[in-house]
């Protein structure tokens, strides 16, 4: 049951960010800041695609790809349209490596120490759907305040 809510949940907010970042009408706003805020919502989609690529994508179902984690943060004026393909592919990636673990896996060490300490990949799968809510949450408001 977790593992099917963990799904949904991350496939969701992974088509709630291709909403958030289709719905910028000025596309120079995407890699603009606000106050003390300093990552733009470019750069965020960024991170959030190559974090779940790599946690989910390339350690769980091994698919290959390799993070360039100083790129998603240094990137400007990647144009939306690529953006948006690179979230599209970031959520087949994830539900197709899903739908490959069984619930039994969740209960498995992550294959790797992330935060420092071993955890169990069920226990990083909800950081990751953390992760990705409070990255989302970010980006909503600069779309909002840059308007």
């Amino acid at each position: 049951m977790i593992l099917q809510d963990l799904t949904t949940i991350l496939t969701r907010d992974l088509e709630k960010l291709y909403k958030e970042i289709d719905a910028f009408t000025a596309e120079a706003n995407i890699w603009r800041t606000s106050g003390n805020i300093t990552n733009s919502a470019g750069n965020l989609c960024l991170h959030l695609c190559g974090n779940l690529n790599t946690y989910i994508g390339a350690k769980l179902g091994k698919s290959g790809y390799v993070r360039d984690r100083p790129a998603e943060f240094s990137s400007k004026d990647v144009p939306k349209v690529e953006l948006l393909k690179q979230v599209e592919l970031t959520r087949e990636i994830v539900a197709q490596t899903l739908q490959q673990l069984q619930t039994a896996d969740l209960e498995k060490d992550y294959p790797e120490q992330v935060l420092g300490k071993p955890m169990t990949t069920g226990f990083f799968l909800v950081h990751l759907t953390a992760h990705l809510s409070y990255h989302l949450g970010q980006i909503n408001y600069l779309r909002r305040v840059l308007k």
